[in-house]
């Protein structure tokens, strides 16, 4: 890894092999580190909301991350935008929230995109998020939303093959899209257990995200 020195923020500890791995695919030259506050996200569901106590400590980490000479920073947790969009306005280097990637490439398929999710608080920032994207473009999107019940639990159990399982359930129940987005960094793994609809673009986050943080950085 002889590339740009690159931070990976997680919130989740099921959120950093698959970004590792998505960066090992397609930007393995960077040089990439990774930060974990496993506490965020419980913190998060037990104040219902992103208190200014959250939001300082998602500065603290990316002020440390660019003082160690980081040159993007990628933030992992889906749940968290308005505390990643404080830190966007903190750096002057790219930082980026783990889904936008995703959202702009759902757009650009068509303006019916569902959105599921495995940890529940991700989906009103994520649905903010995509509104304001899609306002800013002129469209009027169709969202459907969904929490697929018991799969974070599984993976958390080890039980990836049930996570996978119950991820690809829910995506065969979606009505028709132009685009299912899998809200987690968590989820990538269960994107080939979806079977292929036609018309319909299947993306998620990682892979969607380390290619616009390399465009950004490279």
């Amino acid at each position: 890894m002889t590339g740009p020195r690159i931070a990976l923020i997680h919130a989740l500890p099921e959120s950093p092999a698959p970004a590792n791995q998505a960066f090992a695919r397609l930007w393995p030259e960077a040089a990439r580190f990774n930060l974990m506050d496993d506490s965020l996200a419980p913190d998060l569901a037990a104040a219902g909301m992103i208190t200014p106590a959250i939001r300082q400590r998602f500065l603290d980490l990316a002020g440390y991350a660019a003082r160690t000479g980081a040159k993007g920073i990628l933030f992992t947790c889906s749940a968290f935008g308005s505390a990643i969009e404080a830190c966007k306005e903190a750096l002057s280097i790219p930082v980026l929230k783990p889904n936008e990637a995703a959202l702009e490439a759902a757009l650009d398929s068509g303006p019916r995109i569902a959105l599921l999710a495995t940890f529940g608080p991700t989906i009103p920032s994520m649905t903010a998020e995509l509104d304001v994207m899609a306002r800013a473009r002129g469209i009027v999107p169709t969202i459907i939303t969904g929490v697929v019940a018991g799969a974070l639990d599984a993976l958390k159990a080890g039980d990836g093959a049930a996570h996978d399982r119950l991820i690809a359930q829910a995506a065969g129940a979606l009505p028709p899209v132009d685009a299912l987005v899998l809200a987690q960094f968590s989820m990538e793994r269960a994107a080939s257990a979806i079977p292929p609809v036609p018309g319909r673009t299947v993306l998620t986050t990682p892979e969607s995200a380390v290619r616009k943080l390399k465009a950004l950085v490279g």
